[in-house]
């Protein structure tokens, strides 16, 4: 049986509070992009306000250690649940567009913007091989990875982007 998200199951557990993305994964409208926009968000904020602390070398260490941490809230989020990748758990999102917006560096506005319609169409299309991830790893690792390919493919076609305008 599927529990419903809400906040009182959010503030249940602190895994469920990460899994959850604060919050904007208890969004009925497209939680998936709620949860992009606060990674968004958060990352240019703490970027900068502390641009000291939140130096390209700290946030690799932050993004990957957010990662495993994420493994673990997805994978209790998602087994209290009762869907081991139910649509609340945005902390996937959140990890993957930092490492986006990370790689992208320095980018003004508008190239932010695209990078999030780029990964937000991975995430949400899944073209192969992402599919492929999705279906094939479960658990919080599953939740977690998939997106991490979509981070992967988004970088990707910026790259792309880049040398055809180069050319």
């Amino acid at each position: 049986m599927t529990i419903k998200p809400t906040a009182k199951f959010m503030l249940s557990h602190p895994a469920h509070i990460l899994a959850q993305g604060f919050g904007s994964g208890l969004s009925r409208i497209m939680p998936g992009t709620s949860g992009t926009l606060l990674g968004w968000l958060m990352f240019d904020l703490f970027t900068q306000r502390w641009p000291a602390f939140f130096t390209v070398s700290h946030w690799f260490a932050i993004i990957l250690v957010g990662f495993f941490v994420g493994v673990w809230a997805c994978h209790i989020t998602g087994k209290n649940m009762g869907s081991p990748d139910h649509g609340s758990m945005v902390w996937d999102e959140i990890i993957a567009f930092w490492l986006v917006l990370l790689l992208i560096m320095p980018a003004d506005l508008k190239t932010q913007c695209w990078a999030f319609v780029v990964f937000r169409f991975f995430d949400m299309v899944k073209p192969p091989p992402i599919r492929y991830f999705d279906q094939r790893f479960k658990g919080g690792f599953g939740v977690m990875f998939d997106d991490i390919v979509a981070a992967f493919f988004t970088l990707l076609s910026f790259a792309l982007w880049q040398h055809l305008q180069q050319s």
